[in-house]
Order: structure tokens, then sequence, then C-alpha cells
């Protein structure tokens, strides 16, 4: 079933990804009415979201955020599709690096890197920094069910030069990637809810009280990785803009959670300067702290 689900779609997938750029963003503004007016998927959860995260705006502010972010959303679903035939000379002019120079000098300082990124603006074309970079790109992320999708995933991120692993694969490769002098950047993209709280770490994120991911950091410590975040603007509709940040290059000497809770704070700036293109559809606040 897999197999005929795929045979299906791979065909309407690839005609979308060859279509010029003015003609995709013509049928994103198609597949919005769908999504947002016809079908109204997940409309609950993300007014839900935006009125915690969002409590000082206005429901009419926060309704025309909601409007914006559908639209962004499905600009960003049909741009990863995109992804599978686009140019590496149209990606780079697309996303651009601002201070890769501080980034290649973190290099230099022999350390893998535990790069925290959100899932904001555009987090799938990311992985092109791979073309500036001379370590080894690793982007984590969660299996796909169907195998065939799954390796069309890993199919369209080789384009950049770019490996893939699971969240369950995480510990076992940066480990041995580690033991064996493998220099390498981590990609984690922590700002969502994890699975289990029963023994997370709590903190304020848009205020509220929530789990959050804490790996990136523990493993930082623990195979003293340098620290760094990734921002991300969307500059006008397919086009981004991303710059580097060093949170640490010691991160052993920073009290425990604190560079997971700096980084939170840091998704909440960004949120804040433009909230459409913040992943609102994932149920982020969904834990509640058992008394």
């Amino acid at each position: 079933m897999q197999l005929i689900v795929y045979i299906l779609l791979y065909p309407i997938l690839f005609l979308i990804s060859i279509l010029p750029f003015p003609l995709l963003y013509i049928f994103s503004d198609f597949v919005c009415f769908l999504v947002y007016r016809v079908i109204g998927y997940r409309t609950k959860v993300v007014r839900g979201n935006l009125a915690m995260a969002l409590p000082h705006l206005s429901n009419e502010e926060r309704k025309i955020i909601e409007k914006k972010f559908y639209s962004h959303m499905c600009d960003m679903f049909l741009e990863m599709i995109k992804t599978m035939t686009i140019s590496k000379k149209e990606i780079q002019k697309r996303f651009k690096f601002k201070n890769m120079d501080l980034y290649l000098e973190t290099e230099k300082k022999g350390k893998s890197i535990a790069l925290l990124c959100a899932h904001y603006a555009s987090y799938e074309w990311v992985v092109s920094m791979n073309y500036y970079i001379t370590f080894k790109g690793i982007g984590i992320y969660k299996k796909i069910s169907n195998k065939y999708f799954d390796k069309l995933v890993h199919d369209i991120r080789s384009k950049f030069e770019a490996k893939l692993i699971t969240t369950k694969e995480t510990i076992s490769t940066i480990e041995s990637n580690h033991k064996n002098g493998i220099l390498s950047i981590y990609g984690f993209a922590s700002d969502q809810s994890p699975k289990s709280s029963s023994k997370a770490h709590w903190a304020k994120f848009m205020g509220i009280e929530t789990p959050i991911h804490v790996g990136a950091e523990l493993l930082a410590k623990r195979l003293d990785l340098t620290v760094m975040f990734l921002k991300t603007k969307k500059i006008k509709r397919g086009y981004y803009e991303a710059s580097m940040e060093l949170m640490t290059d010691n991160a052993k000497s920073i009290p425990n959670f604190e560079i997971s809770e700096a980084f939170m704070k840091k998704v909440e700036e960004q949120i804040h300067e433009a909230p459409e293109f913040y992943l609102w559809t994932h149920k982020r606040w969904k834990h509640k702290r058992e008394n």
C-alpha cells in the first residue's frame, strides 16, 4: 500500500517541483484557499496557540497573523517540494547566509558543533548551508512512516550534501563521530514539544510553562560540542536570510539547562519579530505539569 501511494503521488510532486516560482506561488495561493478556507486544517490548534502565546494582541490582530501564517505554511510546503529539482544557483540566491565568516572561524576551533534552530521561516532550506561549510553536515529528523517517502526526503537532502539521521540514531551517531574524530555540525530543531513530560525539564516559553528539549545541551556538555544558534528571516516571498550566533564554546561551564532556556528565549524573539512565520500547527503547549 505504501508503494502504491508513493507511485500515485510522486508524479504530482515532480510536476509541482518543475513549476517556475511565479506559478508555484499562484498554485500556493490556491492550496492555501483549500487548506485554510475549505478544509480548515488545524485552525483550532493554530488559534489556540496564538491566543496562548500572544494574549496581548486583539482577536483581530491574531486573525491577521493566522491568515499570513497559512499563506507562509503553504509556500514553505511547496518550496520543500520544489527542492526536488531546484538548482544550486537558485537555492543560493534564495537562501543566503549573512555571517559565514563567524561560523568558519568557529570551525577552526576543531570541535563539532550543535546548531540549534527553530521551526521558523524556511527550516527546510537550511541544509543548503552544506555548500559553504567544511564540517560534515548532519540533520536530525523524525522518520516518515512511508519508507518510500522517507527515502525521497533523504534523496532531496543529499542534493545539498547533507546527511539525515533519525532522532533514534542521534546519540549513537554523534558519539561514534566524536570517538572517531569526525568533525560535524548537527542540526537540532529543538523548539517543539517533547513526547513525554514526566522527566522533562520545564521552562517558560512565550510566557507559558512547558517541557522543553534539552538533548542537544546534554550532548554538548558530555562531548564538548560548540553550541550555535541559527536565526532565519523571511525577506520576502521565496527569499530567506540566515545568520549564526555563537551561544557557547564551553558548554560544560554553563549551569544545567541554561543553554536550552537561552535557546527558547531566542526563538521567542524571532516569534515576536514576525509571528506569522512560526509553525503554529504543532500542539506546543499540550503538556501540563502535574501537581
